[in-house]
């Protein structure tokens, strides 16, 4: 254990977290979901659920994680090998992992092409309807999808081969300021159009009359898989985190980061959407169709047209080499397969699965359902079980503490992993199913 690769600093851990929660949803879904459930009334529901549930659960995940310095599948076997219904756990994170990298790598492959389409100006002067009928032509083809795809799993390989310390966090110390620079400068030209107020509006003005049962599910759905916990991308990476590291911390800043950089991408799109007059509209149309028509409206907008698709396909990298370390650690700690091999493999196998999702629709929206809606809050309530119940006061404190100081919130903490996360998680499994 002592020679397991590990995070050289505080920032690298943060950047490569919250690289990892921060993807293509937070550009174009979380934005939309903010403004349709009641903007700013959403919004506070939003981060009281992001403090009450979801700092506690990726603080359990990195609890584990480091806990068991092993992979989500092997932690359960060192943590409660009496216990072995826990390894539950670790095959649903390996298998979600698999499941949403075959399908985001599809999805991340279109921002590989429209990242050379906004670099070599092809979208320029061409009408919504022309770029309407780009993207269904790309979208619907074969070939080009699926050598894109083919395209970006090398380059998350690529990180991912040079481990942690050389691969992982290095670039995610390049990729996220480079983010959060490109985002904070679309933002200043989104809202220095003339119009912008109504798309400032659409985002934070309170509307407490659209509060209901079913938005605060949404809401709380929201701030549960926005941190991409629940499927061991967190008690991965935790497992590579040192004993001087204090997690409350890490996890405050992760999520923070991941709620700021969520809010930013909305004050960067949807202000210009409602300058120009265009209906928001969720989804791939919004980001493939709608804003390359707003770009070609703009001054400059070939410049933001590229700074916008180099950020998604930022967002898109940092967190498929978060889900290719899930399982390419799983390799590693329990197939004993070295981690350049291990790695090859893993983006072999997700290419090869992602070419399902291409060329059967089915298989994606399968993938897709099935890992959102069923296994990352099943993964969610069994960690919060496990480490509420099972793990010990004693082992938690002793994580908790570890950097040297007394962690006075632990018995607040116990209580929420006990009762509160796992309820108000199985309501959004439940919701998810259509039972509640």
């Amino acid at each position: 254990m002592n020679n397991r690769d590990g995070f050289s600093s505080r920032f690298g851990i943060i950047a490569a977290a919250a690289g990892s929660a921060i993807g293509l949803g937070n550009i174009w879904r979380f934005p939309y979901v903010l403004g349709e459930n009641g903007g700013g009334a959403f919004f506070l529901l939003y981060l009281a659920f992001i403090v009450v549930i979801g700092v506690p659960v990726m603080l359990s995940e990195l609890i584990i994680g480091r806990r068991a310095q092993k992979s989500i599948f092997g932690a359960f076997k060192v943590l409660a090998p009496q216990h072995g219904f826990f390894q539950l756990i670790g095959i649903i994170g390996v298998t979600t992992a698999f499941l949403i990298l075959s399908f985001y790598s599809v999805v991340a492959g279109w921002t590989v092409e429209y990242t050379l389409l906004a670099l070599g100006n092809q979208m320029a002067d061409k009408t919504p309807s022309q770029l309407a009928g780009l993207f269904t032509d790309f979208s619907t083809s074969v070939w080009r999808p699926i050598i894109y795809l083919v395209v970006f799993m090398a380059l998350t390989a690529a990180i991912v081969i040079g481990g942690i310390k050389n691969g992982i966090e290095k670039y995610a110390k390049i990729l996220m300021p480079l983010l959060l620079v490109i985002i904070l400068i679309l933002c200043l030209k989104s809202l220095s159009l003339e119009g912008s107020g109504e798309g400032v509006l659409f985002l934070f003005r309170p509307d407490f009359s659209k509060i209901t049962g079913n938005v605060v599910l949404v809401a709380l759905g929201q701030a549960f898989f926005s941190l991409s916990i629940g499927m061991g991308t967190i008690a991965t990476y935790g497992s590579y985190v040192k004993k001087k590291e204090n997690l409350l911390q890490t996890a405050l800043s992760v999520s923070f980061l991941d709620t700021f950089i969520a809010v930013l991408a909305g004050v960067a799109i949807f202000p210009a959407v409602f300058a120009f007059g265009i209906k928001p509209d969720a989804g791939p149309g919004l980001v493939f169709v709608t804003l390359p028509n707003i770009f070609n409206q703009m001054v400059g907008g070939y410049y933001f047209s590229a700074a916008f698709f180099i950020l998604l396909l930022i967002a898109a990298l940092t967190s498929s080499v978060s889900l290719l370390e899930v399982v390419v650690s799983y390799f590693t700690d329990e197939l004993k397969i070295q981690r350049k091999s291990a790695t090859l493999l893993g983006a072999f196998l997700m290419i090869i699965l992602g070419t399902f999702c291409v060329v059967y629709p089915r298989v994606f929206n399968g993938f897709e359902w099935t890992s959102s809606n069923l296994l990352l809050p099943l993964g969610g309530i069994l960690i919060s079980v496990f480490v509420g119940w099972f793990l010990g006061g004693a082992n938690v404190r002793n994580e908790l503490e570890a950097h040297g100081g007394r962690a006075s919130y632990v018995r607040v903490f116990i209580i929420i992993v006990k009762i509160v996360a796992p309820i108000a998680i199985a309501m959004v499994l439940l919701n998810n199913l259509g039972l509640i």
